[in-house]
């Protein structure tokens, strides 16, 4: 050990990967799996954002919510479900499913593949240069023979708003990590977090306020995927206001209540509020001026994760902007440790569309589910973004409800279903689903949109009978005009 403030002799590796959350994790596997010698660096747990305060907790929460609302449509089960959730049993799971926040399993998992860990805050200190500041102080030098990859993630952004600092507002990460729930929320944001978030609180007993900027719910989504999510919202109990700002906030009283002013002049008061405004790359220490990058921009890369104008650096999932989800960033993952295994090997890299070294996903075949009641779930193009980029296309629709699947379900069913088919060349270019049930229909879509599957093969992928996936079957008979 050195004392605090000075660099101890370095370490060399392949590999260094700064951030242990899963794309880190990946990239790390990745590498080691092809004979490279490989470091990582994290600061907080290893494991990440997703498995201790988003994609796992918020999950957790979700789920029962859903069950329950499943159950209630089901004649025969209804009547034994109406009363409220067991709030402690649901967030001991959320609990159990995060480890308690402690990462000893993750850390062992990256261990027994021959990962070294390093704890503490990892900068860039010049090419394939990493200078790892310890908790005690101490600072370590790794240096990479062949790649860096930074794989730091976003965090949370919170508005500079009057009164914010009092008020002390929470993010994805108290929302999801909450130990009660909040007699009154607030939820400033209208996008995944917020509608997921909203959903589960109110289900755990909060009374919910959405206050969305915009119109609508879910603006990333095809229009009716909000329309659908907000009459749910509506009818458990949630008010949804539209249209409105929050231009300042008051919190006298530490434990007190939180007043939200609107810039219509009309004031809420709630006992929390969680501002799901949107995130930002975690860069800006990571000694990005070192060389000749911006701090706290997100990092521009090819197909391969390579950083522009670098041959060594690589940045993947969330920090590179291209698809903000944990499977895409893992997807990320697995391609750039395979770029990089094939780089160090001085192997051919094939970056066409496609190709073994090209995250080609993130531009055509992004899934995303949005776990709320009813789910939301598409992948590839909306309608308006495929507009948008020029392609001749045709929307076809079909209530989920009509199949005989959805009745089976639930009684009362309430989807929808929408194709986007390039006319030119008779294939998907996305594909969305709203309703109860439908997040395990997606990956089917995500196959006939990454495999830009014609719409003739389709025609025979029989679905099976009484289930929601004939809704391919219907589908498929309106654009033949059947």
């Amino acid at each position: 050990m050195t004392d605090a403030g000075k660099i101890s002799e370095g370490s060399s590796y392949d590999v260094v990967v700064i951030g242990a959350g899963p794309v880190g994790e990946n990239v790390a596997d990745r590498a080691r799996a092809a004979g490279l010698t490989t470091a990582v660096v994290e600061s907080e747990l290893v494991g990440g954002e997703c498995s201790y305060w988003a994609c796992m907790p918020s999950k957790a929460l979700l789920r029962p919510v859903v069950a329950r609302a499943d159950a209630r449509r089901v004649p025969g089960l209804s009547a034994a479900v109406q009363g409220p959730l067991d709030v402690g049993a649901v967030l001991a799971k959320r609990d159990e499913e995060t480890s308690h926040w402690k990462d000893d399993g993750q850390v062992a998992w990256l261990e027994s593949v021959g990962v070294d860990v390093h704890r503490g805050t990892g900068r860039l200190t010049g090419p394939r240069e990493v200078t790892v500041t310890a908790p005690d102080g101490t600072e370590h030098r790794l240096t990479a023979r062949h790649a860096v990859a930074v794989c730091t993630g976003t965090r949370a952004v919170v508005p500079a708003l009057p009164g914010i600092a009092e008020a002390r507002p929470w993010t994805s990460r108290e929302a999801t990590s909450a130990k009660e729930a909040p007699g009154r929320l607030v939820v400033v944001g209208g996008g995944v977090v917020g509608v997921e978030m909203a959903t589960a609180w109110q289900a755990l007993g909060s009374e919910v306020t959405l206050l969305i900027r915009g119109g609508g719910l879910l603006p990333k989504m095809e229009p009716f995927a909000g329309e659908l999510v907000a009459d749910a919202l509506r009818e458990a109990g949630a008010t949804i206001r539209t249209g409105v700002s929050v231009t300042a906030l008051h919190r006298p009283a530490p434990d007190g209540p939180v007043t939200v002013e609107l810039d219509d002049g009309d004031r809420v008061e709630a006992d929390e509020i969680l501002f799901a405004t949107g995130r930002a790359p975690r860069t800006d220490e990571l000694g990005l001026e070192t060389i000749g990058l911006e701090p706290g921009s997100w990092l521009t890369v090819d197909d391969s994760c390579l950083v522009q104008g670098t041959d060594w650096l690589y940045a993947v999932g969330d920090v590179n902007h291209r698809a903000l989800l944990t499977h895409q960033g893992k997807y990320q993952a697995r391609i750039a440790g395979a770029a990089i295994a094939a780089r160090a090997a001085k192997a051919p890299v094939d970056t066409a569309p496609w190709g073994a070294h090209a995250a080609t996903a993130d531009h055509a075949a992004v899934p995303q589910v949005v776990f709320t009641d009813p789910e939301a779930a598409s992948v590839g193009l909306t309608l308006a973004e495929a507009e948008r980029a020029g392609h001749r296309v045709r929307a076809v629709d079909h209530d989920l409800a009509a199949v005989a699947g959805s009745g089976l379900y639930a009684d009362g069913y309430r989807g929808r279903a929408r194709m986007i088919v390039d006319l030119d060349r008779e294939i998907l270019l996305g594909v969305t689903f709203v309703g109860p049930g439908i997040g395990e229909l997606l990956h089917s879509a995500t196959v006939a949109v990454a495999g830009e599957v014609p719409i003739a093969r389709l025609w025979h992928a029989v679905p099976a009978y009484p289930t929601i996936s004939e809704v391919w079957l219907r589908l498929l008979e309106s654009f033949r005009g059947q």
